[in-house]
């Protein structure tokens, strides 16, 4: 079956073109103008991935970002910001709304094409990663939740696959260069600040169930997993 890509995008050309790669590559692509035509197109049918551009009229991406990871149905659904912003502190903003990965304009559309792949990649083999219990946290494979002492946890899909990783991994010492290699894959170019982003997220996730210190920084070294806190 083919996964099906909402492309959220206001520029008609940069829309067409999009649309135009992702069938090339054997993907379903649907389109979108702005935040509230995106709401409609997901309730029509749930996407795979979503391709969301930062500057739409009325809500921007970066909201419409924050909105989707807040909601039941679209939590988990990869995000990818198409942007004209290339700043750092833009791309780490873009990172802490809740999206997995981002696109500088103007890109092509074999990079594009290959960012997408890299996400799904990333999506499809935390599925099939099984289930996983340290300390108060649980990680349930199968139905891909987790819990806080039998409470779910709310979380985004980069920290689940960044949680299952340390949860697999207790005690030990990870710079933030190996966090990419083992997380993100080693063959896909992510700034290793994006690895500060995420814990970040990972804490903040943690925080209202008292468990964020699980997740410690080493000064100098990287970030380590340990239920000793």
């Amino acid at each position: 079956m083919q996964k099906r890509i909402l492309i959220v995008e206001d520029e008609p050309a940069i829309r067409d073109m999009v649309a135009f790669a992702l069938r090339k590559a054997g993907l379903d692509a649907v389109h979108a103008g702005d935040a509230r035509a995106a709401q409609e197109a997901i309730m029509e049918k749930v996407p795979d991935l979503i391709l969301l551009d930062w500057m739409l009229p009325g809500q921007s991406g970066l909201d419409l970002a924050r909105r989707l990871r807040r909601e039941d149905l679209t939590r988990e659904i990869p995000i990818i910001m198409l942007t004209a912003r290339g700043e750092e502190n833009d791309r780490v903003s873009g990172l802490e709304s809740g999206v997995d990965d981002y696109v500088v304009k103007p890109f092509s559309a074999r990079e594009l094409v290959a960012r997408i792949k890299a996400v799904m990649r990333r999506s499809q083999a935390e599925d099939e990663r099984g289930s996983v219990e340290l300390g108060e946290l649980r990680i349930d494979g199968a139905a891909h939740r987790v819990f806080a002492n039998d409470t779910p946890v709310q979380i985004g899909p980069t920290e689940y696959r960044l949680l299952h990783f340390f949860m697999t991994h207790p005690e030990r010492v990870y710079s933030r260069g190996q966090l990419l290699d083992h997380v993100w894959g080693g063959n896909v170019y992510v700034e290793e600040r994006t690895v500060d982003v995420h814990i970040r997220r990972l804490r903040k996730t943690l925080e209202p169930h008292r468990l964020d210190a699980m997740v410690q920084t080493v000064r100098g070294a990287g970030y380590r997993f340990s239920t000793s806190y």
